[in-house]
């Protein structure tokens, strides 16, 4: 009985997503962009996913000047890049990371270094096919076998060259970073195991960590990789049945136990278990300046290894 509730709060949710859609479809058109600061766009071709997106670009203040000219930025990629910056981007909710705002504003504050904040577009319809490594056979069970196995060097392969290419970054994973939600969470976590070479630093909202039966899970016991710092958190909220909830938060715990046992901490990493909040950009937007602090709040320019 409890699978079949399940299955039925699962449903209820998609029908709701595909409403929502649907509604912001009309209104996006009108909308006026809420993305601030130095943002540039480019048009990623793939040749590993045989599609096209955009990649934004977000350069820190003074990024320009003649002063900064021989200087270089830690960066930090975002997935799913079209609700990072602009809230008319975001076809689900209408609503951003304010990624923009938020870290001009610690910067500003001096409580987080000058980082370059790259976001990368999801792919429409193929972003759960290029997000998971895994199947989710709870929540998409009908789905092909996806080719998130590949993202991870989509990544390396792709957009950093692209971004590396184009802008003065600090390259390596003592001064990258990569970070989503919900599926593109799983997405990173997968690509920071995957890559340690690559990514130091992890962000990590809302992760579907069932997805492959909890395989993503096991896959940090024992961990191999070890990035620099990883930040996780997740919402009481973010299904409408407490008992999925409470699953979820239960798999966020067990790979936390499993980094602390690779020797991790407090100072290294952190799991927020927000009560409150929803499966929504509102409650990532609102642990991000938390997370940014705790990530980068004391990094310092090292050479890639």
């Amino acid at each position: 009985m409890r699978t079949i509730l399940i299955c039925f709060a699962l449903c209820a949710s998609l029908l709701a997503t595909c409403a929502a859609r649907a509604q912001t479809a009309a209104a996006a058109e009108a909308c006026k962009s809420t993305a601030a600061g130095d943002l540039h766009v480019h048009a990623l071709k793939s040749e590993i996913f045989g599609n096209e997106r955009k990649i934004r670009v977000l350069l820190p203040a003074g990024y320009g000047d003649a002063t900064n000219k021989d200087r270089r930025y830690p960066v930090l990629y975002l997935l799913d890049g079209q609700n990072v910056f602009d809230a008319c981007l975001s076809e689900v909710s209408h609503h951003e990371w304010s990624a923009d705002e938020t870290v001009r504003q610690l910067v500003a504050d001096k409580k987080i270094p000058p980082l370059i904040v790259v976001g990368v577009d999801h792919a429409g319809k193929d972003r759960a096919r290029e997000y998971l490594p895994y199947k989710d056979f709870v929540g998409n069970p009908d789905m092909d076998e996806p080719a998130g196995k590949q993202f991870p060097d989509f990544m390396t392969k792709e957009v950093m060259p692209l971004v590396d290419g184009q802008y003065r970054t600090l390259t390596g994973a003592p001064n990258t970073g990569i970070g989503g939600s919900s599926y593109g969470g799983v997405a990173s976590l997968y690509a920071l195991l995957a890559k340690p070479n690559a990514f130091g630093y992890g962000l990590i909202e809302s992760p579907v960590l069932w997805v492959g039966m909890g395989q993503l899970v096991r896959d940090t016991s024992p961990l191999a990789a070890m990035p620099r710092k990883v930040f996780v958190a997740f919402g009481g909220k973010e299904a409408s049945d407490p008992y999925i909830s409470q699953k979820m938060i239960g798999f966020v715990r067990q790979v936390e136990s499993n980094f602390h046992a690779a020797g991790y901490d407090e100072t290294n990493f952190r799991v927020v278990i927000d009560p409150d909040a929803e499966h929504t950009e509102a409650a990532w937007e609102k642990r991000l300046p938390g997370a940014l602090t705790f990530l980068f709040g004391d990094w310092k320019p090292t050479p890639a290894q």
